[in-house]
C-alpha cells in the first residue's frame, strides 16, 4: 500500500484527504515510478472544484511529476529500472478518460511515451515543475506558427506558463523582441528571465503600449483587452478556455516525452531554467496549504510538492501474487 491525496466529491481544497491506496501495476507500455516531486497546476484546482471532464471518484489529483523508475511493463523499451524520469502523466489526446490516479501519490504508473529522462543538472523539484507548463508554452508558439526573428508580447510573464514562455521565446524560438507583463514587485524577476522589456500592468494600460507585435501570447485569459497590442491579422493566442476575445485562438498542449527531450540541451546549458515559487517546495503533508497558496493567483513560477514519504518498494512478485490488490487496482483508472 501507499499514501496518496484524494477527493471523493467536487468542492474546495478541504475535500482533499490523505489515505491508503494499492501500489498500481504497470501495463505493457507503462512505467511504475516512485514519485520524488510533483507540481500543482490550475487545472488540478478546476478539476477538483467542478466536473469539467468525465471522471470517476475517488480522484488523486496531479499531472506533473519527477521520480525513479522501479518497475516497467513488458513492452517498455526506452527506460530501465533506476532511471530518473519526469513528465505529465495525463495525456489529454488519449482516447481514454483522464486517469483517476494522479501524481500526488508515492507511486504512479505512466506510459513511457509521456516521459523523458531527467537532465542530471536539474533537481527532481525543478523537473517536476516543468512538464505541463512548458508543453503548454511550446504549444502556444506552435499554434501561432511562430518564426525566428518575430516579436512577441506575453501577457502574464511571471506565472507557471509565462515564466517559461518568456525564456522559450528568447532562447528556443529566437524572437527578436520579447515584451511581457507583470505586477510591480515582479518586474525585475521577469526581466531576469530574458524579457527585453517588462510592462507593469499596474502602471501601464495596453492602449499605452506603442509597439505592435507579430504575436500576442496571453497566458491569463485577457485577450478581450490585450488584443490591441497585436498587429493587424497577427495571431492572438489564449491558453485559457474559452478565449475572452472571438479573434483569439485557443491553444492547449500536446503531452509528449519527445517534446521534453528537445529541451534537454537548453536545460543542461542553463539557457532554460525551471522557476519554483519561493514559498515552496511544500512537504507532501502540506498539500492543502500548497493548493491554498496556488489559488490566491500570486504564485511566481510553479508550486511544487517535495519531499514525498520515503518508502521501501516491495518486489514485483509480492504485488502480482496478491489477488486482493489486483481486485482493488481494477477499480482505479491508472
Amino acid at each position: 500500500m501507499q499514501k496518496a491525496w484524494f477527493y471523493e466529491e467536487h468542492g474546495p481544497k478541504e475535500v482533499l484527504k490523505l489515505g491508503d491506496f494499492p501500489i498500481p501495476i504497470p501495463r505493457h507500455n507503462q512505467l511504475l515510478v516512485q514519485v520524488r516531486a510533483a507540481a500543482l497546476n490550475p487545472f488540478d484546482c478546476k478539476m477538483r472544484q467542478r466536473a469539467i471532464v468525465p471522471i470517476e471518484f475517488p480522484v488523486v489529483p496531479g499531472c506533473d511529476m519527477a521520480g525513479v523508475v522501479v518497475a516497467k511493463g513488458s513492452a517498455v523499451s526506452k527506460f530501465e529500472k533506476g532511471d530518473k524520469v519526469y513528465g505529465n502523466i495525463q495525456d489529454n489526446n488519449a482516447d481514454e478518460k483522464l486517469k483517476q490516479f494522479g501524481t500526488l501519490a508515492e507511486f504512479i504508473v505512466v506510459e513511457e511515451n509521456l516521459v523523458a529522462m531527467k537532465p542530471e543538472n536539474v533537481s527532481f523539484e525543478e523537473a517536476a515543475s516543468l512538464p505541463l507548463a512548458v508543453q503548454t508554452a511550446m504549444e502556444g508558439f506552435k499554434t501561432a506558427n511562430f518564426k525566428e526573428g518575430q516579436t512577441v508580447f506575453i501577457v502574464g510573464g511571471a506565472g507557471g506558463v509565462g515564466t517559461l514562455a518568456v525564456q522559450l521565446a528568447k532562447q528556443f524560438y529566437r524572437a527578436s523582441h520579447v515584451v511581457a507583463t507583470t505586477s510591480t514587485p515582479k518586474v525585475e524577476f521577469v526581466k531576469n528571465l530574458g524579457a527585453d522589456k517588462v510592462v507593469d500592468y499596474r502602471k501601464t494600460r495596453y492602449e499605452e503600449v506603442e509597439e505592435k507585435f507579430d504575436v500576442l501570447y496571453d497566458t491569463i485569459g485577457d485577450t478581450e483587452n490585450s488584443f490591441v497590442v497585436a498587429k493587424d491579422d497577427a495571431p492572438i493566442i489564449d491558453i485559457t478556455w474559452p478565449p475572452s476575445n472571438p479573434k483569439a485562438t485557443y491553444s492547449g498542449l500536446t503531452v509528449s516525452g519527445d517534446n521534453l527531450e528537445k529541451l534537454r540541451p537548453y536545460l543542461e546549458s542553463g539557457k532554460l531554467k525551471a522557476v519554483i515559487d519561493p514559498t515552496g517546495p511544500y512537504n507532501f503533508s502540506n498539500v492543502i496549504e500548497a493548493f491554498r497558496y496556488l489559488e490566491t493567483g500570486r504564485a511566481r513560477g510553479k508550486v511544487v510538492i517535495s519531499p514525498f514519504p520515503a518508502q521501501h518498494f516491495p518486489s514485483p512478485s509480492s504485488i502480482t501474487q496478491n489477488g486482493a490488490t489486483f481486485q482493488v487496482v481494477s477499480q482505479i483508472a491508472y
